[in-house]
């Protein structure tokens, strides 16, 4: 009986941690989303910048995926206007993948 917990146990903390990989930009292209992020974002988010300097490693993955999902970069919308929805996906699988806690 107590052999048959430790498994559900194990498999269910297989899943969560797989799950939170799913979080990230569905079908967002990393490499992409590095030429992107320099090119759309390091001219705003540099530490020679008048914005705040942000680095894929500012934030973590669930504050990466917060921010795309709820907060589209509110004190300019205008810059996430301008991109398409696949370049989006793009920087932000980018920033997922070098997140403060990613791998």
């Amino acid at each position: 009986m107590m052999n048959s917990y430790i498994k559900v146990g194990i498999a269910i903390a297989i899943g969560l941690s797989l799950s939170s990989h799913v979080l990230a930009a569905d079908g967002g292209n990393p490499k992409k989303g590095k030429h992107l992020y320099k090119k759309e974002c390091k001219a705003c988010h540099s530490a020679n910048s008048e914005g705040p300097e942000l680095t894929p490693m500012t934030k973590t993955m669930s504050q990466w995926d917060r921010f795309f999902t709820r907060d589209k970069h509110k004190a300019k919308p205008a810059v996430f206007e301008a991109l398409s929805e696949q370049e989006l996906k793009d920087i932000q699988q980018f920033l997922y993948d070098h997140a403060a806690d990613s791998d």
